[in-house]
């Protein structure tokens, strides 16, 4: 639709930021609702980070994505932090409030539970253990939305056993940092297998585990999108085991920011996915 005066604005703040599919996703659904709105992408280098969050109400900007690598100086910088920001210890929303002051949320945790319970409609917190690979940004707002769903037990298990250890402190809830070593082991009885990793995306190393002691009832989870079907998903599948691709994380986590700006609650449907997919 053609842009008013009065048109909302919104966008996605990071550095590189061309690789997004933030403004795909939301302008299909700016189309879809008749919204007199943009959503632009805003490349913005590290050291210009608070300048142009500063800078967002006096453009007339509703607010902002954050992506890589601003989310933590987002957390710092915002006038208001949400307590889930806060406990995750990123921002990856910003909100503007009527006041011109900026608020911090992330939708993340939200966006991972959603993509799970809508891929995997059987799963059940109370099923058992979830094992989670990795301790770094996005294995925060995964084992927060684990935790707060009920989850009896957490297995954390990173490269870097401090930064595991340092995860479950901060997160709190019944976390069990382990040694990467003990991956495969980890999976004995487990109800949810979730890698947070970038190991097996497009351009990284593999991710090296052995599902053998996986229950075939547990569900798999790779929050990584490129590839769709990694290789964690191709073994999961061939061994029957229930699983959910990353692209639906992403999607989801952006319906709460969307609807903040735009003032409608978008829906996510197939085709929305093929075509942010395409």
């Amino acid at each position: 639709m053609t842009l008013s005066g009065k048109a909302r604005l919104a966008g996605v703040i990071g550095w590189p930021v061309g690789h997004s599919r933030s403004p795909r996703l939301h302008g299909f659904w700016l189309k879809q609702l008749g919204i007199d709105g943009a959503y632009v992408p805003l490349a913005v280098k590290p050291e210009d980070f608070a300048a142009a969050l500063d800078a967002l109400p006096k453009l007339g900007f509703r607010g902002a994505n954050v992506t890589v690598p601003h989310k933590e100086m987002a957390l710092a910088l915002v006038d208001h932090v949400e307590p889930l920001a806060a406990r995750i210890g990123a921002v990856n929303t910003l909100v503007v409030r009527d006041d011109g002051t900026i608020e911090g949320r992330n939708t993340d945790a939200f966006g991972f539970l959603e993509n799970l319970r809508r891929g995997a409609p059987d799963w059940r917190a109370e099923n058992g253990p979830a094992v989670v690979l990795g301790a770094g940004g996005a294995a925060r707002a995964v084992v927060a939305a684990l935790v707060d769903a009920g989850v009896p037990e957490i297995r954390l298990l990173n490269r870097g056993l401090a930064r595991a250890e340092q995860l479950a402190a901060d997160i709190g809830g019944p976390v069990r940092p382990l040694d990467w070593q003990v991956r495969a082991d980890a999976l004995d009885g487990a109800g949810l297998l979730v890698n947070t990793t970038v190991l097996g995306m497009n351009g990284q190393p593999p991710l090296d585990i052995d599902l053998a002691a996986l229950p075939d009832s547990a569900v798999v989870n790779d929050i990584v999108y490129a590839p769709l079907m990694t290789d964690l998903l191709n073994a999961a599948a061939l061994r029957g085991n229930p699983i959910v691709d990353g692209i639906g994380m992403l999607l989801w986590q952006a319906v709460p920011g969307f609807e903040a700006w735009f003032g409608a609650r978008p829906t996510v449907t197939d085709e929305l996915r093929a075509y942010v997919l395409a």
